[in-house]
């Protein structure tokens, strides 16, 4: 028993003395490892080449962004002047398709498909048989109608004598007054009769209304032609039109009476001069262009209406022009 008490004062008295060591140990790791939570983490080091690297990248600029829609404008308003080079058509400004004045059968083809023609030349014409016998008929009405006046006339001066003598009635006088009226009214019928048979007659020849080419023949002697059939297509080919589209970033300066050279292939190396006559006002939404036309003088008729030509347009000389 004393033993017992003995031990149990001895493991008090160890208790004792290591408790607050013990304590002490515990809340000093408990600090180490609150400090190495919040400090931040060391890195391992990087090898040689990576390192080499790592600065490069650092003072590398960011990605420039996109730049605007206005940014791209201006750099296109920026661009150098200088000649544009476009493809187009060569087209005839006037093309006629002439049909008779009135029905009739082809009497005679006085032209050939390709031939030039002049303004006012004649193309073909119909039979006339009908039409000469009416003018003849009309013109001897008018003959008739005049020897009508003529007779109304002279009975009209003789009732004029009578009446101021009182040897005719006044209902005579009126009656030879009204009937030298309506033979006078008469022959101006006549007369309008006659110039309608005229008229028929010259219409039975077409002529050109314009000075061109012939490009078709659509008729025959002997075949019979309504009003409204086309007998020939002319076309005019002196002043001719060239026409093509200009990118619209071009529009602004794009202005008429601006030369124009052109290059058809029928002619190698030979370039032909025109001046731009006008700029249609809306841009096509699709291909974003806009529509030019030109004018070539083509005196010498080689240009032909349908050819296939290259085309320069030098923009930056009216832009000097204007700067002067």
């Amino acid at each position: 028993m004393k033993r017992f008490f003995l031990l149990l004062i001895f493991l008090m008295i160890a208790a004792g003395c290591g408790g607050p060591k013990a304590k002490a140990d515990l809340r000093q790791d408990q600090k180490d490892g609150k400090d190495a939570k919040d400090s931040p983490a060391i890195k391992p080091p990087l090898p040689a080449d990576v390192a080499d690297l790592e600065p490069a990248a650092a003072k590398a600029p960011a990605t420039e962004p996109d730049r605007p829609a206005a940014q791209d404008a201006a750099a296109v308003q920026a661009m150098p002047d200088g000649p544009v080079s476009a493809t187009g058509e060569l087209v005839s400004p006037v093309r006629s398709e002439l049909a008779v004045r009135q029905p009739g059968r082809v009497g005679r083809v006085m032209v050939e498909e390709g031939q030039r023609v002049r303004r006012g030349q004649p193309l073909l014409q119909l039979e006339t048989q009908y039409l000469e016998l009416d003018l003849k008929r009309a013109e001897a009405d008018v003959a008739k109608a005049r020897a009508a006046v003529d007779d109304a006339d002279r009975d009209f001066k003789r009732k004029k004598e009578l009446i101021a003598k009182g040897s005719v009635s006044q209902a005579a006088y009126d009656k030879s007054q009204a009937a030298n009226d309506t033979a006078r009214a008469a022959v101006g019928s006549a007369e309008a009769a006659r110039d309608l048979a005229k008229q028929h007659l010259a219409d039975s020849v077409l002529r050109s209304p314009i000075d061109g080419v012939v490009a078709e023949r659509r008729t025959d002697v002997g075949e019979r032609l309504g009003d409204s059939s086309v007998a020939f297509v002319v076309v005019q080919t002196s002043p001719l039109k060239l026409r093509f589209r200009l990118p619209e970033r071009y529009l602004s300066r794009a202005r008429p009476g601006q030369e124009v050279r052109a290059q058809v292939d029928p002619y190698p190396g030979e370039t032909f001069t025109g001046r731009v006559s006008l700029i249609n006002g809306v841009v096509d939404s699709a291909t974003r262009t806009v529509s030019v036309e030109t004018e070539f003088a083509n005196r010498d008729g080689r240009l032909k209406p349908g050819l296939f030509a290259r085309v320069e347009l030098d923009l930056g000389a009216v832009v000097k022009e204007e700067a002067r």
